[in-house]
Order: structure tokens, then C-alpha cells, then sequence
């Protein structure tokens, strides 16, 4: 079986970010956080943003709000289903 990607969200924001041209440090400094480390998480899958921040990331990556939810839902959704397979892949190995 392929390896899944397992931060889907976490790639997903990456890749607004950096094609907004926007550093970590830009991103948490314009959402009023103190340090990078909550944009880092975000993307590495440790935690997820809050979804009443989507609408501030959507503004800070210049991209339409309803474009933002559907891409952060399908994304919310692959990685819900990756997790579901590897767990049940090591219950049934």
C-alpha cells in the first residue's frame, strides 16, 4: 500500500503561505500571535489553526474566503480518512 500524506492540512497551509510570499514569523505576527510556533505546528500537524482564524488566513493569503473552507474541508477530510486507515491497517496487521 502507498504511503498517505499524513498532514494534509498542514501542506495544504504551507503552500497558501508560501505562495502568498509569507514567512511564518509574517503569518503569526499579521494573526496577532507572538511567535512563529503556532504557524509551525499548524504545518508540521501538530495542532490545527481554530476555524474561526480561517477567515483571517483566507485575508492574509489574498484568497477568497469560500475558497479557503472548501480547500481546508477536503483537506480535514483526507486526513480524517488517512488516519482512519492507518489505524485500521495496524489493527488488522
Amino acid at each position: 500500500m502507498a504511503k498517505k500524506n499524513k498532514n494534509v492540512i498542514g501542506e495544504f497551509l504551507k503552500q497558501k503561505r508560501i505562495a502568498a510570499g509569507l514567512s511564518q514569523a509574517d503569518v503569526a505576527e499579521k494573526m496577532g500571535y507572538s511567535t512563529p510556533q503556532f504557524i509551525s505546528n499548524w504545518e508540521r500537524g501538530v495542532s490545527h489553526p481554530p476555524i474561526n482564524a480561517l477567515k483571517k488566513l483566507a485575508e492574509i493569503y489574498t484568497i477568497p474566503y469560500r475558497s479557503l473552507k472548501s480547500d481546508f474541508r477536503e483537506a480535514a477530510i483526507k486526513d480524517f480518512v488517512n488516519s482512519l486507515d492507518r489505524k485500521l491497517d495496524s489493527a488488522f496487521s
